[in-house]
Order: C-alpha cells, then sequence, then structure tokens
C-alpha cells in the first residue's frame, strides 16, 4: 500500500460504522442517535423533531430496530388524557452501550492502521 501514497500527502483512515442483517441496518450511529434522543426526551415525535427528521421517518426506523432485535429496544404507550410516548428499553439501553463501544473499537483500529500508513 505504501508505494502507492505519495510521501507528501497526509493520509488518514476514515469510514462509518454499522451493523446490519439481511433485512438492512440494525444500528449505526444515527439509530443510536435516535434511540439516545428518545432515552432523553421519552418521545419519538421529540426526538425526530430535534434530530431535524419526520416523524415517519424516526418511526420507520425504530420498527426497524424492534424487528430485528431479540427484544424491542423501544415501548410506545399510545396516547390518552396524560399523551403516549415512548421509553428506551434495557434492550436499547445495552444496544447504546454495547454500539458504543464496538465504535470506539472502530476508532481504534482506525487511527493504528493511519499510523501503520505513516510509518
Amino acid at each position: 500500500m505504501k508505494t502507492l501514497l505519495a510521501p507528501t500527502k497526509n493520509y488518514r483512515l476514515n469510514g462509518r460504522l454499522w451493523l446490519e442483517t439481511d433485512e438492512g441496518r440494525f444500528l449505526g450511529i444515527g439509530r443510536l442517535e435516535l434511540l439516545e434522543r428518545i432515552a432523553e426526551l421519552g418521545s419519538i415525535s421529540k426526538a425526530a423533531q430535534a434530530m431535524g427528521m419526520s416523524y415517519k421517518r424516526a418511526w420507520d426506523l425504530v420498527s426497524s430496530m424492534n424487528a430485528q432485535a431479540a427484544t424491542p429496544l423501544v415501548s410506545t404507550q399510545t396516547g390518552g388524557t396524560k399523551g403516549g410516548g415512548a421509553v428506551v428499553t434495557e434492550a436499547g439501553q445495552a444496544a447504546i452501550v454495547a454500539f458504543n463501544e464496538l465504535q470506539t473499537r472502530f476508532q481504534e483500529f482506525m487511527a493504528l492502521e493511519t499510523n501503520r500508513l505513516q510509518a
């Protein structure tokens, strides 16, 4: 690889990480942020608004994650006199932690490989 690189350039690896199944993406940076916002705001609608995304898009992402997970990552409650809401489940909280750890290892891998390119 080194013979392909111009010595006057500063190269680095860059990339995005996501976890997917045959059905499509399961978890990635955007979905992780959506889970975190739902946990913070208690609502898919408010989380979508905070992220600048439509409610339908957020709902579709939550539905996709829930369908692909062993147990749902988000639990919803329909509206009533007190209104509806959403809660990130224990499985959802575990998914946030696990994906953040995976993302850290991915960043470490890219830094290590960047150092190898520059050595």
